[in-house]
């Protein structure tokens, strides 16, 4: 196919070309290039990006399947110019095991819409006791190592992860949370808590283990990956680790740059999430923290939950935000059209980098790269409604928030996946 009169987002600039896919391939860009009978994408007054990755999302696959499966989440991601996900552990079985991992493989090859990439869990059931078998998972697929939704609280363990991970050539990826700390906690302690009448959870539950695993990945000489960074004391640690050359990368998710734990103050469960959404320092930190680097990725976190589970008192609510298909929006609504990042940094942040940190093909638009694209009008407004979204999941507190920027095609490997 021709994609026609595109403005390209490239590494360093933003062109208007023509982009020639040939094979899963983008096979030429030029300014303009001849009609040779394929089919033509006419993009004129679009934006084309190299395809999104997430390399941090919950598929509930195996087992939690009413929460959601792969072929739904993969029909979310595209929908949200996703082209390739990266799916987290916490299933039922843990994927701990090479069995695992090429399940969801497989049903991802037959779902054929977005490239996914399972994430193998650091210890066995993710009990913190055992290491999995990383060796034979990395064998089967996996991409990364990662307990998320708990953490590794024997120092010693994680040490021997990091060392592990590191021999076969892949990154563990650290859900940073204290659980003592945490103390049954379900929202950011401060005012919003107090007023609420709910238990707050202290930065220091997030900030310890951000440290500890620095000092960890410090020690050995070996890269660490840091989820979804909350806290502005967490950005301060990383940036700091990052300049004594801590091999330290981070992410952080739309609803930490968009959103402060006002929100909570109505009760509404779908605002509880894991780290908490927090305080208006927080925010800004986040904002800065993109801004000069220390946070290198933007992911969603994408936690899909049943009604059911959202459904009952605040304490006793599941904690999730199904957010797959509002990322892109929030990106270009909080961070490109308010002047804080440029279109070029908000592909680093959403391709280029989780490609490089995960090894992933993909992530940059350029000749013989793979054909992973998304296709965008920047200026479209479109208002949050998730009722009306593709994910089983329709736990998101933004329902009703105005948004700028429409994914009109998504296509993987030179194969149109989602239309608008």
């Amino acid at each position: 196919m021709i994609i026609r009169n595109g403005n390209v987002v490239f590494k360093d600039s933003v062109e208007k070309k023509d982009i020639l896919v040939s094979g899963g391939k983008i096979l030429r860009i030029a300014d303009c290039l001849p009609a040779n009978g394929d089919p033509e994408i006419d993009a004129t007054g679009k934006h084309v990006f190299p395809g999104f990755i997430d390399m941090h999302v919950h598929l509930r696959d195996p087992g939690y399947e009413h929460k959601e499966d792969i072929e739904s989440g993969a029909k979310a991601a595209v929908k949200g110019g996703f082209t390739q996900i990266c799916c987290m552990p916490n299933t039922n079985p843990i994927m701990d095991n090479k069995v695992v991992v090429s399940y969801v493989k497989h049903k991802a090859q037959e779902v054929n819409l977005c490239k996914i990439h399972p994430i193998g869990a650091i210890t066995k059931g993710e009990k913190g006791e055992q290491l999995a078998e990383i060796g034979e998972m990395k064998a089967a697929g996996a991409v990364a190592i990662s307990d998320d939704g708990v953490s590794v609280r024997n120092s010693r363990l994680m040490y021997l992860a990091m060392e592990y991970a590191s021999g076969f050539d892949i990154k563990c990826l650290c859900h940073c949370e204290d659980k003592e700390l945490v103390d049954g906690g379900v929202v950011n302690e401060g005012l919003s808590s107090t007023i609420a009448g709910l238990k707050g959870i202290p930065r220091a539950a997030e900030d310890i283990m951000i440290a500890r695993d620095i000092a960890l990945a410090e020690s050995l000489d070996v890269p660490v990956h840091i989820c979804h960074v909350s806290t502005h004391s967490g950005v301060r640690l990383i940036r700091d680790a990052k300049k004594a050359g801590v091999k330290v990368t981070a992410e952080t998710c739309p609803h930490y740059f968009a959103a402060t734990d006002e929100l909570v103050r109505t009760f509404d469960t779908n605002t509880k999430v894991n780290p908490p959404i927090r305080e208006e320092m927080d925010k800004q930190a986040i904002l800065d923290g993109l801004v000069d680097g220390t946070l290198d990725c933007i992911v969603t976190d994408h936690a899909p939950h049943h009604i059911n589970d959202k459904n009952v008192e605040y304490n006793l609510a599941a904690f999730g935000i199904s957010g797959i298909e509002t990322s892109f929006g929030f990106a270009i609504t909080y961070l490109y059209k308010s002047g804080v990042l440029s279109l070029c940094e908000i592909a680093d942040k959403m391709s280029a980098n989780p490609a490089k940190i995960l090894g992933l093909q993909g992530g940059e638009i350029k000749e013989g790269a793979v054909a992973d694209l998304t296709i965008a009008d920047l200026d479209e407004k479109w208002t949050v409604d998730p009722a009306k979204f593709v994910s089983k999941g329709k736990n998101n507190p933004f329902g009703g928030y105005v948004l700028d920027g429409v994914v009109k095609y998504t296509i993987v490997d030179g194969e149109i996946k989602y239309q608008a």
